[in-house]
């Protein structure tokens, strides 16, 4: 299913959403959809933005919206330097590299392969996608300073309010991995363990391709979003009462 799909049948059957917060959305109908898709990962930190959505703010209000250079193209490559332990720079793309490594938070078997990656080869690029629920198809394409980025497809310069609120957000995340642990996700499992392998925050469908689509609306109807393409995981909700997954039972 594609995410559009998923759209239009949260749409026919609760209206539109009128406000997100945490890993919540908000309807038309007054419903309350527990979110395990997070915008594929972009609103792993909560829907609100939080710290980054006023850094934007706080930016757009100082006239700052070109995409000239400015102080925030260096921090990002510092904030992102940072949260990969290695020095980078950030080339934003709307095309997800078809090589070097997509990074994600938590993911432990992604980890060693960063380990070996700086050891072997330092040059190849590490895709991040940004911790920020406004940055839908935008990935950060983090290489060393000597890498040739013009083999980079689909390159942008961002205007400085979306660098500034997309750095924040990623020392927003840098703080989440410090205190988001096993003990934050396993709570649910006594539920979605039937349908999904969990890794970390990760939920791997149980089921087959044939049914994943048809699972997808069932976990609508019982107000839960899940991810609608079946090779890709939906993430445990953080801070959502286990209440929420009664209905799957």
């Amino acid at each position: 299913m594609t995410e559009e799909k998923l759209k239009e049948e949260l749409f026919s059957r609760y209206g539109a959403v009128t406000r997100a917060r945490g890993c919540f959305l908000y309807t038309k109908k007054g419903v309350r959809l527990t979110d395990l898709y997070q915008a594929d990962g972009r609103a792993i930190l909560g829907w609100g933005g939080g710290d980054a959505f006023t850094k934007l703010k706080n930016v757009l209000n100082r006239g700052i919206t070109g995409n000239f250079v400015t102080e925030y193209s260096s921090q990002i490559d510092k904030a992102v330097s940072e949260l990969l332990q290695s020095e980078r720079k950030v080339v934003f793309s709307y095309t997800l590299p078809e090589t070097g490594v997509n990074w994600e938070p938590w993911d432990e078997s992604w980890k060693e392969s960063l380990k070996e990656h700086f050891t072997e080869n330092n040059n190849q690029m590490i895709t991040v996608k940004p911790p920020l629920p406004w940055s839908e198809n935008l990935y950060m394409v983090c290489v060393t300073s000597d890498f040739d980025d013009s083999q980079i497809e689909n390159k942008v310069k961002l205007p400085a309010p979306l660098v500034a609120a997309v750095t924040r957000s990623v020392y927003d995340l840098i703080a989440a991995i410090k205190v988001r642990e096993e003990k934050d996700w396993f709570i649910y499992d006594q539920i979605l363990s039937k349908y999904f392998e969990r890794k970390g925050p990760y939920l791997y469908s149980k089921l087959s391709e044939e049914e994943y689509d048809d699972f997808v609306l069932f976990c609508l109807d019982k107000g839960i979003v899940i991810n609608p393409k079946y090779n890709v995981h939906s993430i445990v909700p953080y801070g959502a009462d286990k209440g929420v997954f009664t209905k799957l039972k």
